[in-house]
């Protein structure tokens, strides 16, 4: 935990100038040296995150049958439901031992549970804060690129954004060869926002080895994916990460996607090319980048 920062962006919302360009210093060392870190002071409301994880645990104790009713296979547009080992992260390696239920932005698209009443409120109303807190950390990340601090303001207008509910089971006493809650790998999109319970378990792979990102009680994990690697020039960095519930007991998390509008395209920001170099990337449309890692991704 002590190679991952802890930063608190408050002064983000309202802080000074001297303010905001010390949190935009903070956060541009942690995304040269490893795309992760922690943020308090984020605005998201205690009670509201308690009943995040209510909620989750009260999804995952429902019977198998009542949550394949909304399996993202039958919903028809990758939301809904993930069963247990549906999704393979790092390659060669088992399916991980995780399930799963994925909201998107498009109230119209989603499907809800029988039998939880406050659940989709609950969802959708977490959905809708983390879609400003994203907006706030953007601002700061802009800042630490020496760019305007509105420079990311149009990614952040009708994006693909998804809220994910993950529930890791106690590790199996006999696990296959290379068999974990979640394979290696790097997130796809721009920028993650993750809950996690005091469970512990993920872990953020470092130049000498895995780091544990310990539990930081009122926090969110934050880090980059490859898009925000290829936005930068490869200055930011997209790392390689992982879950291994060694806890004993189950494991809830949460994270948040935010990946800007599908059309947008993302192409090398000016202030991450020095002088006489070359993009290593060529643009892309938001759309067309994460079509092609769940294409990687899912059987």
């Amino acid at each position: 935990m002590d190679r991952i920062p802890i930063i608190d962006v408050s002064p983000l919302r309202a802080g000074a100038t001297a303010e905001r360009d010390a949190v935009a210093a903070g956060i541009a060392v942690a995304c040269r040296e490893t795309g992760f870190f922690y943020i308090v002071g984020h605005g998201i409301e205690p009670s509201l995150i308690a009943q995040m994880f209510a909620q989750a645990r009260a999804f995952f104790a429902l019977p198998l049958a009542t949550k394949m009713q909304i399996e993202t296979g039958r919903s028809g547009g990758g939301h809904g439901y993930e069963p247990l080992r549906a999704q393979t992260l790092e390659p060669g390696a088992p399916p991980d031992v995780k399930e799963g239920f994925l909201m998107v932005r498009e109230r119209d698209r989603n499907v809800w549970p029988d039998g939880l009443p406050d659940f989709r409120a609950t969802m959708e109303r977490y959905a809708g804060e983390m879609q400003t807190l994203a907006r706030v950390v953007l601002r700061g990340m802009a800042r630490s690129l020496d760019l305007p601090e509105d420079r990311f303001d149009a990614f952040c207008d009708e994006p693909i954004a998804t809220l994910r509910l993950l529930h890791y089971p106690e590790q199996p006493a006999n696990p296959s060869p290379g068999e974990k809650g979640c394979g290696a790998h790097t997130d796809w999109g721009a920028i993650t926002f993750l809950l996690q319970d005091d469970a512990g378990g993920l872990q953020v792979r470092g130049p000498d080895g895995w780091i544990d990102a310990a539990p930081v009680p009122g926090s969110f994990v934050v880090n980059l994916g490859d898009m925000m690697e290829r936005w930068t020039n490869g200055r930011y960095r997209s790392t390689l990460h992982r879950v291994i519930n060694t806890s004993g007991r189950p494991r809830i998390s949460i994270p948040f996607f935010f990946d800007g509008p599908p059309a947008y395209e993302v192409a090398c920001l000016p202030t991450c090319l020095r002088d006489g170099e070359l993009p290593q990337f060529p643009p892309i449309t938001v759309g067309a980048h994460l079509a092609e890692m769940v294409r990687r991704t899912y059987a």
